[in-house]
């Protein structure tokens, strides 16, 4: 029998997490990549209760990500002239493991580089499904034909938009957009406050800023329609944000002046994915491509629970696409549910003063602040993970055709 083949498009947390699955099933995996390279750093991502801790230990990483976790610091909200107006704790937003995106991206992609194919700076164009497969079409790669094609690209999804159809009719814009700006190496930033163990965070009405030490990305989120930009233009995003701050206060003028003119910037919508189905024929959608929610707080333990979820039925299902994407949708469908419920924009730059204060009051006020981290923890745990089988080959059937 004829090793199965899958494409994967996206190799950030939801791609490279099911690559490392596949691969020991015995499954001929490629993942392509539209960027150059792994991105690096990122924001910080966090894995929540003993769901999640057990996925990714299954998947033989825990003790790396532990490895190279990073300490949930506190955030202070301060006014204008730097003054602390409440805080909230690093365990609200760190979950019980955090570590970097770009460090998480590479030790999946270390853990599964030499049991599969990465090709990187290239992305799918066409899709066409026959009884016999998918004929795959790129932007610079020969055309291909794989048994089975993964969509875990993303909010953006090019594998979502040529099987279900236009992005609009999947993803709704939140009102806002956020940034990370990492600063190029050298750059001047404002000196760190001496022994302060919190970041800082500051608001105006429709405006977020968080601006920490030498060497940090500062994250910036903002009120605004959807805006025409190029997402890999440089230029374009430092224009959108440089003009979405025009006026702002604290300390924001001079990071713009001096850090972003020659930082990395990545700026994008907030938006959430909403979504019936996940699959069609012989081709999934995984992580945010399916049941995104920018920032919404539960990306990366979807990612890998999802993962886990596809590869486990496709395994039970000895790789008969048809059972195994079935009993992923049932499954997942319902633990996704976080996704289309979380609203992080309004939480993180309220848009009037009064909302700012309330959001604030929230973190003074200890029980209903334990209320909302238990209701998170709740909503990590909601699913019960099959005891899916360990087997080293697939069993897949060729002759299905979805």
């Amino acid at each position: 029998m004829p090793t199965p083949r899958v494409l994967i498009s996206g190799a950030s947390i939801a791609g490279p997490a099911l690559a490392l699955w596949l691969g020991r099933q015995g499954y001929d995996v490629t993942v392509v990549e539209k960027a150059p390279a792994l991105r690096r750093g990122g924001q910080a991502v966090d894995f929540k209760g003993a769901t999640h801790l057990s996925v990714l230990e299954r998947m033989g990483v825990l003790e790396q990500v532990r490895a190279q976790r990073t300490v949930p610091t506190d955030t202070m909200f301060v006014d204008g002239r730097g003054r602390e107006l409440a805080t909230m704790p690093g365990e609200f937003t760190g979950g019980d493991l955090e570590i970097r995106r770009g460090d998480l991206a590479r030790i999946l992609y270390d853990a599964t580089a030499d049991d599969c194919t990465y090709i990187f700076g290239d992305s799918v164009t066409g899709l066409v499904q026959t009884p016999d497969g998918v004929q795959v079409t790129f932007e610079r790669a020969a055309p291909a034909t794989f048994d089975l094609v993964v969509g875990a690209d993303g909010i953006h999804s090019a594998v979502r938009r040529l099987t279900f159809g236009p992005e609009e009719n999947f993803v709704t814009h939140s009102g806002y957009y956020y940034a990370l700006v990492d600063p190029a190496p050298g750059a001047r930033t404002r000196p760190a406050a001496e022994n302060r163990a919190a970041g800082r965070m500051y608001n105006e009405p429709g405006r977020m800023a968080a601006i920490d030490g030498p060497g940090d990305p500062a994250f910036f989120v903002f009120a605004a329609p959807p805006l025409n930009f190029d997402r890999f233009d440089q230029d374009q995003q430092r224009a959108v944000l440089a003009e979405a701050y025009d006026g702002a206060g604290w300390e924001v003028p001079g990071y713009l002046t001096d850090v972003l003119p020659t930082a990395d910037v990545h700026l994008d919508s907030i938006s959430r994915v909403g979504m019936d189905r996940y699959t069609r024929g012989r081709v999934a959608l995984l992580g945010d491509a399916a049941y995104g929610n920018t920032l919404g707080g539960f990306g990366s333990g979807l990612a890998v629970v999802g993962a886990c979820v596809l590869a486990g039925e496709l395994a039970a299902a000895h790789g008969d696409p048809g059972i195994a994407f079935a009993r992923y949708q049932e499954l997942m469908h319902d633990y996704a549910k976080i996704a289309r419920k979380a609203a992080p924009g309004p939480f993180l730059a309220p848009p009037t003063c009064t909302r700012i204060r309330l959001r604030n009051w929230i973190f003074k006020y200890r029980p209903l602040r334990s209320m909302m981290m238990k209701l998170g923890d709740d909503y990590a745990t909601d699913i019960e993970l099959p005891d899916y089988p360990r087997i080293g080959t697939t069993g897949y059937r060729a002759d299905h055709n979805g």
